[in-house]
């Protein structure tokens, strides 16, 4: 459906299935929180703090998008919890500065909203890592604004910046070593797609009708609340430096005695010298601050001095830690139920496996080209998904029989999902939605595979004409999606030239997987020639670690 105006309804909407989405997701994002050190958790604290900016807007009966997006921001501001609550204030809060003076919304201008967020919220932290939510809101606004370039429609550049943000998302393991050595993506960044994708839904009109409201007592018990964390238990709480997890709101200028004049960046100077992971955000009327210290009483004496604290919070951070690993320790002695959903994807290759379950991927069989998996080896991955839905990925047409009879003997309900190669399978997983219907799955992974093209780099063991194109013996073949197309006897110029065969007007992603055989200082000669061919298209390089390929390539 297009939408070329986001008016105040329109956009209480959008927020209302927001809030939705990070509700019934709060638990899974608590179950990635790992970075940078177990305070709380970042599924609860998003929740609670979009919560309270949601209520703001849906109880006002302003018909000016730029007055409900300014109380979005105040009430994020005023509930925020913890670093991920914080950075999301900070997001919307620059989102409502860039719209402040619209009555309603064009493509546009909500594309330079998110732009205007990604600032305010990079200014807001003190030493910001990429790998974390905010790389994931930066990517999601760069490509809302080059959509916005060729569209008027609202839902194009929406769709747009949540397609990049789970792009984004799946990355964050390769930016920071701790996500990809616990086997999780970042749980702020996936936070913050869900929000994006309740934006979607509101946008398009497909929101549920249950939506989820929580009332003051379940609000106060999610508060209370110690969730499950498994990715914690990979923790050593020796490494935590700063051990308090410390939170205060000052109402600046309030109290008895005189009171200091705020000023921004020496105040957060200050507190930054108390510790790490800073957040000090503020209007005219309030500071509100975040900081890890090993001194809790230090930072709110001084912020005694500025006003009246208005809320103060410690969590020790090391006993929440001990607690988590204890729970954990409980929890796997016990037979553990089955998940709802589960994903196998086939592959071989360690750095495919990272790849893949960075995506979602619940268990990844290895095997594929040379190396088919029986039904049998099939059937036992569908049981290690332990999942009462399972989706296979074979990524190999010779692999498709074998998993459909597997299909069929798996005491669960499973959907194949006909992914021809690992390109497709990496594809599919973006369509991946575990709050979906099985049915609904298939069809949406399904549906990806027409957005992706495949290409692999291999090696002829003999002289042969195919299609009229002659091949010898230790060629290089480049084959697109099954077909060979292109020889070369020199690697690189063979899939360089493959490259530039799989492009067209609309392609604007190349991801290069480099295999067993393939080397990091060859790939970026191949990346420096694709982007001579086009210097529009936006290149990845990833490990794959794949036997017989030493690149496949995807065109999207």
């Amino acid at each position: 459906m297009e939408v070329t105006e986001i008016n105040a309804t329109k956009f209480q909407e959008m927020i209302r299935v927001a809030a939705h989405r990070i509700a019934k997701n709060a638990e899974f994002v608590n179950s990635l929180n790992v970075f940078p050190v177990p305070d709380g958790d970042t599924g609860t604290n998003m929740n609670l703090t979009f919560q309270t900016g949601a209520k703001a807007v849906l109880e006002s009966d302003a018909d000016h998008v730029g007055e409900l997006a300014k109380k979005l921001g105040k009430g994020l501001l005023m509930g925020a919890r913890g670093n991920s609550g914080v950075i999301s204030s900070q997001l919307f809060r620059g989102f409502a500065k860039s719209v402040e003076a619209k009555a309603a919304l064009s493509a546009q201008d909500l594309a330079d909203a998110f732009a205007s967020g990604v600032e305010t919220a990079y200014k807001a932290v003190m030493k910001p890592v990429e790998g974390t939510i905010l790389t994931v809101a930066r990517e999601g606004a760069k490509a809302g604004l080059k959509a916005a370039n060729d569209t008027q429609d609202t839902t194009v550049v929406m769709a747009a910046v949540v397609k990049a943000a789970k792009r984004a998302l799946a990355k964050t393991p390769d930016l920071l070593p701790v996500l990809k050595e616990v086997g999780v993506v970042d749980s702020g960044g996936q936070g913050l797609c869900f929000i994006y994708e309740g934006f979607l839904e509101g946008l398009n009109g497909e929101a549920e009708d249950d939506l989820y409201v929580p009332d003051e007592a379940e609000m106060n018990e999610m508060v209370n609340a110690t969730h499950h964390q498994g990715a914690q238990t990979k923790l050593n709480p020796d490494d935590i430096v700063y051990g308090y997890c410390t939170e205060m709101m000052v109402e600046l200028g309030v109290g008895d005695g005189p009171k200091k004049a705020f000023d921004y960046e020496p105040f957060r100077n200050y507190l930054n010298e108390l510790g790490d992971s800073t957040l000090v955000v503020a209007d005219d009327e309030v500071v509100k601050v975040h900081v890890h210290t090993e001194h809790p009483g230090t930072v709110f004496k001084y912020g005694q001095q500025f006003g009246a604290l208005a809320k103060i919070k410690v969590d020790n951070m090391r006993l929440q830690h001990e607690s988590i690993i204890e729970r954990e320790a409980a929890e796997e002695a016990k037979p553990q139920p089955l998940a709802d959903f589960g994903v196998v994807a086939i592959a071989a290759g360690d750095g495919l496996a990272e790849l893949f379950k960075s995506l979602g991927v619940t268990y990844v069989l290895n095997g594929g080209q040379t190396m088919n998996p029986s039904t049998n080896d099939i059937l036992e991955a569908i049981a290690q998904a332990h999942a009462k839905n399972v989706i296979v990925l074979p990524n190999n047409s010779n692999i498709f029989m074998a998993a459909q009879e597997a299909a069929k003997a798996a005491d669960v309900a499973v959907a194949l999902v006909k992914t021809k190669t690992i390109n497709q399978g990496l594809t599919a997983m973006l369509g991946y939605n575990p709050e979906a219907s099985l049915s609904d799955n298939q069809a949406a992974m399904t549906a990806e595979l027409t957005n992706v093209v495949s290409g692999s780099v291999t090696q002829a063991i003999r002289d042969t004409t195919i299609d009229g194109l002659v091949i010898h013996t230790d060629d290089w073949m480049g084959i697109i999606d099954g077909a060979i197309k292109v020889t070369d006897t020199n690697r690189v110029q063979a899939t360089v030239k493959m490259v530039k065969a799989m492009l067209d007007d609309d392609s604007e992603i190349v991801t290069l997987i480099v295999g067993a055989d393939g080397t990091k200082s060859e790939a970026e000669t191949i990346e420096a020639k694709i982007l001579a061919l086009d210097d529009d298209l936006e290149v990845e390089v990833h490990q794959g670690d794949q036997p017989v390929y030493p690149y496949l390539v995807s065109v999207e």
